[in-house]
C-alpha cells in the first residue's frame, strides 16, 4: 500500500491495470501456516507437570520432605519452564513459517446460482 493510500481503498489493481470504481478485481496475498501459541503453551506446561512428578514420585528423595510437597514445588519450577520452552517453540515455528510463505493472486467469484431448491430451503 502507498502512502497515499488507505486500508480498503486501493485504487490500482496490483498487476498494474486501473480497476473502475476503486475495487481491486485482483490481489496479492500471502499465504503461511501459523502456528497457534495457546496450544504450545498448554502442552508445556503438561510437559512439565509430568516432569515434575518424575522427579517427584520416581526419584529416591530425602525423607524429611514429603513426596506431595516436593511434586508442589517442582512442578512450579517446571510448569513454567515447561510455558516457556513451549513459547519459544511456537516463535521459531511462526519464524520459519514466514519464511517458508508464499504468494498467491486472488480474483473475487461472481455470485452463482444459489444452492436453494424451488421452496427457498437450502440444499
Amino acid at each position: 500500500m502507498s502512502s497515499h493510500e488507505t486500508p480498503g481503498t486501493a485504487g490500482n489493481d496490483p498487476l498494474g491495470e486501473p480497476v473502475p470504481g476503486g475495487v481491486p478485481a485482483r490481489r496479492e496475498v500471502t499465504v503461511r501456516r501459523a502456528p497457534k501459541y495457546v496450544p504450545f503453551l498448554i502442552l508445556g506446561g503438561l510437559v512439565g507437570v509430568a516432569a515434575a512428578a518424575i522427579i517427584a514420585f520416581a526419584l529416591p528423595g530425602d525423607a524429611s520432605y514429603d513426596a506431595s510437597s516436593v511434586f508442589g514445588f517442582f512442578m512450579i519450577l517446571c510448569a513454567a519452564g515447561g510455558v516457556i520452552l513451549g513459547a519459544v517453540a511456537a516463535l521459531v515455528l511462526d519464524r520459519v513459517s514466514v519464511r517458508r510463505a508464499e504468494r498467491a493472486v486472488v480474483e473475487p467469484v461472481p455470485d452463482s446460482v444459489s444452492d436453494a431448491d424451488d421452496d427457498g430451503n437450502r440444499i
